[in-house]
């Protein structure tokens, strides 16, 4: 099946949590739990699968004290 735009734009906040979490030398679980999610959800997120919500996003970005915005960055 052919990637979409929006597969793309999934993938992309996935890989940018993900670095921006390891660049703080944070784990999933540290960051689920301080974001007060699941730590099967934060990996589905980091891997671009399925949809979140922009409340979920906001809840990571607080947790590891950045924007949301750095999330959309290419």
């Amino acid at each position: 099946m052919e990637e979409t735009r929006y597969d793309a734009a999934l993938k992309m906040i996935g890989k940018n949590v993900r670095a921006i979490r390891n660049s703080k030398g944070l784990s999933m679980e540290e960051v689920a739990n301080e974001a007060n999610i699941e730590y099967r959800q934060l990996g589905r997120i980091e891997r671009g699968e399925g949809n979140t919500t922009i409340n979920s996003l906001l809840k990571i970005a607080e947790a590891l004290k950045v924007n949301i915005s750095e999330f959309f960055l290419t």
